[in-house]
C-alpha cells in the first residue's frame, strides 16, 4: 500500500513538473512570437511613403512589398484585429473606413 501510494505521489509530481514545463515553453513561444512579429512590423515602415493620407505614389515599391511579404499571416491579421479594437477601448467611436 505505501509503495502504491509512493508512485501515486510520484506520478502526481511528474505530472505537475510536465505540465510547468510545457506552461514555460509555451511562454517562450509567445514571447518569442511577439518579438519576431514585432520585428517583422517594424520592417514595413519601408511602406510609409505609399500608406500616408496624401501620398501622391500609392503604388508600393519593391521593398515595400518584401517587406509585407515577410511579415507572418498570423502577425499580421492580430495586428489588424487589435488596432481594430483600440478606439473602442479608449472610449472613442469603433474604427470605420470608406472604400
Amino acid at each position: 500500500m505505501a509503495a502504491t501510494k509512493s508512485l501515486v505521489s510520484l506520478s502526481s509530481r511528474a505530472t505537475l513538473v510536465f505540465a510547468l514545463i510545457a506552461l514555460v515553453v509555451q511562454t517562450q513561444a509567445q514571447t518569442y512570437s511577439a518579438q519576431t512579429c514585432s520585428a517583422q512590423l517594424g520592417n514595413l515602415n519601408v511602406c510609409a511613403p505609399f500608406v500616408f493620407p496624401g501620398a501622391t505614389n500609392t503604388n508600393p515599391s519593391p521593398d515595400c512589398c518584401t517587406a509585407l511579404q515577410a511579415v507572418e499571416h498570423d502577425c499580421l491579421c492580430s495586428t489588424i484585429r487589435i488596432s481594430a479594437r483600440i478606439p473602442t477601448q479608449c472610449n472613442l467611436p469603433p474604427l470605420s473606413c470608406g472604400g
